[in-house]
């Protein structure tokens, strides 16, 4: 991992916020600043230029980080969420949301789509059709596609290289539990 000083030097080269460069996964990343330029813009599009609902779109981050026992993605977005106002009870419910009665059809339509491409690398038919009807047009769903993918790559970078939660940061908020 960069120090910090080095990490924003190295995201200053590459026009990486000096907000993210100072995260312990951008600390990394930037050890390959054009790597870490791409991931960037994608993750702009989706946060800032999006059109898929923020709420769905947490959700779905929220799920794959439970899914895949990121302890690092469910600790950052579980403060996005919380920032976004989010019900808290509605995002630890992603553990379990087969059996919650918290969701409405637009976030049962994408929690699917997230499980099966996690599990199967595709979205079903059946669910495809649900997110038709319940998510939005076009952009939404090529951004829920595309959401679902970088939201799981990131995952495997945390996982696989082992990213430290920031210094101080407790891990699975609210209530420690993990997968």
């Amino acid at each position: 991992m960069l120090s910090t000083n080095e990490a924003l030097t190295a995201a200053e080269a590459v026009d990486v916020p000096s907000a993210m460069a100072t995260l312990s996964v951008y600390r990394v990343l930037l050890r390959h600043p054009p790597l870490a330029q791409a991931l960037t813009g994608l993750l702009q599009v989706l946060f800032f230029r999006g059109k898929l609902d923020a709420r769905l779109r947490e959700l779905i981050i929220m799920r794959i980080g439970w899914a895949t026992a990121s302890e690092y993605e469910w600790t950052q977005h579980w403060n996005v969420s919380m920032r976004l106002g989010l019900d808290p009870d509605d995002v630890v419910a992603v553990r379990d949301w087969e059996s919650s009665d918290r969701f409405g059809d637009a976030e049962r339509a994408v929690l699917q789509a997230t499980d099966e491409t996690l599990r199967d690398g595709a979205i079903s038919d059946a669910t495809w059709r649900a997110c038709e009807q319940h998510v939005g047009g076009h952009e939404e769903l090529l951004e829920l596609v595309a959401a679902i993918g970088n939201w799981r790559l990131f995952s495997s970078l945390l996982r696989s290289l082992e990213i430290p939660l920031e210094e101080g940061v407790k891990p699975w908020p609210p209530d420690g539990q993990g997968p």
